[in-house]
């Protein structure tokens, strides 16, 4: 029995997904499922029952959680205070790819000049990682959705709500009205990342019995934001990716919170404060300052995102 072996079990147990683990771990899924066969080859009984193509954990998975957690624990305090002694003014902090990319690069500039006897270690990856990195001790804190986990804790700190998004000549940037059917005559950028869901936005379009003209479907962000630029077409994509293009009039954002409203925020998410409030400031600081006059300019966005620790 070794530390892989019990780092899989837990992550797939946490994740309910070898999927799921297997990214977390930067690991193949056949590496993963070897380690949990390995370790119950160890012990001498299943800890999950296979159905197809799925685990469903069982009694003696069940039993065994405490242990195995219990080990990796220990092992984690001792990296912990290796870790201290050798690199007391790290921290390690995490956040998802939109935050990673929109957000992250302006809040360091300014956390590194106020605490530059700091190392800041980044990590990105999805929210579930992040949340799951959280739990194990391996990050301090990090920019996520929101999560139901009883285990962390969050603050609302950046606006990602989903937004119509138009170039400057469009005539809805020059105030025409904007309704359903009038968007359905629009050529339409469809930014398919996860991001939102699409369905809520399609249902809007049902109501009214049309359908949305989607002539472009693209995976990143960069490349919708480029069709709308090139007035190719006009697309919802999540506020904090156009901030810059909206702050240098490349692009509009338009208020349609008289047809829907897409709310997402990102939040501060953490096990404990200690290691926020040793840097509360610079990072209340850095999400004032990005919020500055020009942005956000819709009135449902949110103006002041305010950190009580």
């Amino acid at each position: 029995m070794n530390i892989d072996q019990l780092e899989a079990f837990i992550y797939v147990v946490q994740l309910k997904s070898i999927h799921k683990a297997s990214k977390a771990l930067y690991l193949s899924q056949p590496t993963v499922t070897a380690r949990i066969k390995s370790l119950e080859r160890e012990l001498n009984v299943e800890l999950f029952t296979r159905q197809g193509k799925n685990l469903i954990l069982n009694q003696h998975g069940k039993d065994f959680i405490p242990y195995a957690e219990q080990i990796l624990q220990t092992v984690r305090q001792g990296k912990n205070q290796i870790r201290k002694k050798t690199k007391q003014n790290e921290i390690i902090f995490g956040a998802n790819s939109i935050t990673s990319n929109y957000f992250i690069p302006h809040a360091l500039v300014i956390w590194k000049n106020d605490y530059p006897d700091i190392n800041f270690k980044f990590i990105s990856g999805s929210n579930d990682e992040l949340i799951v990195k959280l739990l194990n001790h391996e990050i301090d804190f990090a920019f996520t959705k929101q999560m139901s986990n009883e285990k962390v804790e969050q603050q609302v700190v950046l606006d990602n709500s989903v937004q119509l998004i138009v170039y400057p000549e469009h005539p809805f940037a020059r105030g025409e009205e904007v309704t359903i059917k009038k968007l359905a005559d629009e050529s339409v950028v469809f930014f398919e990342c996860g991001a939102f869901d699409w369905n809520f936005i399609y249902k809007i379009f049902e109501l009214e019995r049309v359908e949305p003209n989607i002539e472009f479907k693209v995976d990143h962000l960069e490349v919708a934001k480029s069709i709308i630029k090139n007035k190719q077409s006009i697309g919802f994509l999540p506020l904090l990716s156009v901030k810059e293009e909206v702050e240098n009039g490349e692009l509009v954002v338009i208020d349609t919170t008289n047809l829907i409203t897409i709310k997402q925020q990102i939040y501060l998410t953490f096990t404990h404060s200690n290691v926020i409030e040793k840097i509360q400031n610079s990072i209340e600081r850095s999400i004032q300052s990005f919020y500055n006059d020009n942005f956000p300019i819709v009135g449902n966005q949110l103006k002041e995102p305010i950190l009580n620790l």
